[in-house]
């Protein structure tokens, strides 16, 4: 069987995305997420984790939304001391990479210091995959033995030591037609696909520019039909990155 992994990012970011997620596990077929250890909604989003521990947790690494949690952050920040959007990122840019490291290091810190253990890491909006931001990424990903999302810089040569699965999905529609799905995919063992599922709230709508597809996600997630295809369906296990890690 292939090993499905279909995961929420976001987790942490807002009381609407936090129970979009709860409900697209509780309901749904979701099975992972990766949780903003920066954003207001954190605190919550540990306090829901912990009463659903077969939920996959890991951690979204973030540069490009909040404020760090470590101090004295310069090169990552703007003058209001928030870090910088993602159009920053996506000409020439200039960042202390220990910075980075430092940064990130907190966030994963964080959420193993709020009882929670790490599936695996990826990141907003993939930031880990402009300039040299792959080598801090990397180096943690090796320094804590997490697994990472299947997500590499145009000509990146993927450290051996890094555990991934074999193909992953920008599209969660995909999962509308499991055949088609195990087709396009026919040769990989373990698939990961991303999904934003979350009920909209002010913080969404004012800080978000990817907005009412939240709520499509959810909605598909949780619907009946599509969830029997896949209870009926013999090629798929729906699985974490835990088990990916046992396989």
């Amino acid at each position: 069987m292939k090993k499905l992994i279909i995961n929420a990012d976001d987790f942490g970011y807002s009381r609407g995305v936090n129970y979009g997620i709860i409900d697209a596990f509780q309901q749904g077929l979701l099975t992972s997420t990766t949780l903003m250890a920066n954003m207001p909604g954190a605190e919550q989003a540990y306090a829901l984790a912990k009463e659903t521990p077969s939920l996959g947790i890991g951690v979204h690494l973030t540069l490009t939304a909040g404020s760090p949690i470590s101090p004295k952050k310069q090169t990552i920040t703007d003058e209001y001391g928030r870090f910088r959007q993602l159009k920053y990122y996506l000409g020439f840019f200039d960042v202390d990479l220990q910075e980075v490291y430092e940064e990130w290091k907190a966030q994963i810190e964080a959420v193993y210091s709020n009882g929670i253990e790490p599936t695996h890491i990826d990141s907003h909006h993939h930031i880990h995959t402009y300039g040299k931001l792959i080598d801090v990424y990397s180096a943690l990903a090796k320094e804590y033995d997490l697994p990472v999302r299947r997500m590499f810089p145009d000509g990146y040569q993927k450290d051996e030591h890094l555990l991934t699965t074999d193909a992953f999905e920008l599209k969660v529609d995909t999962l509308k037609d499991p055949a088609s799905l195990a087709k396009h995919h026919e040769s990989a063992t373990s698939i990961e696909i991303m999904a934003h599922p979350a009920y909209l709230d002010k913080a969404v709508l004012n800080g978000s520019s990817f907005t009412y597809p939240r709520v499509d996600e959810l909605a598909m997630l949780t619907n009946k039909e599509v969830n029997s295809l896949y209870e009926q369906h013999e090629v798929f296990e729906l699985v974490n990155y835990r088990d990916l890690i046992r396989s």
